[in-house]
């Protein structure tokens, strides 16, 4: 479990690497798995930096994390977009069941 600020960012970077090498290999439900360890992960560092701030010393850090998470999400949404299209032709001309 993180306990500083900045392990919450560590740990966020890590779950995105997760999310790519998971993209890389196609394994969409490892992405979405990692997908929501993130939006845990960020919902905590919300809350904790409501209490608390991030110390000087780790704001360079803070922001080579947040380039690493957004090139990971850049990259990972190059690799889903192929999927993606694929998964919305699968419903193409399909009849659509009112419920």
């Amino acid at each position: 479990m993180p306990e500083a600020l900045i392990d919450y960012y560590k740990a966020i970077e890590d779950s995105s690497s997760k999310m790519l090498q998971a993209a890389r290999e196609h394994n969409w439900d490892g992405v979405m798995r990692y997908e929501g360890a993130c939006a845990v992960l960020i919902e905590q560092l919300r809350f904790k930096s409501q209490r608390e701030s991030l110390p000087p010393e780790n704001r360079r850090e803070k922001a080579r994390i947040m380039q690493r998470i957004l090139s990971n999400d850049a990259m990972i949404r190059a690799l889903a977009e192929p999927w993606m299209t694929q998964f919305e032709h699968m419903f193409d001309g399909q009849p659509h069941v009112m419920h």
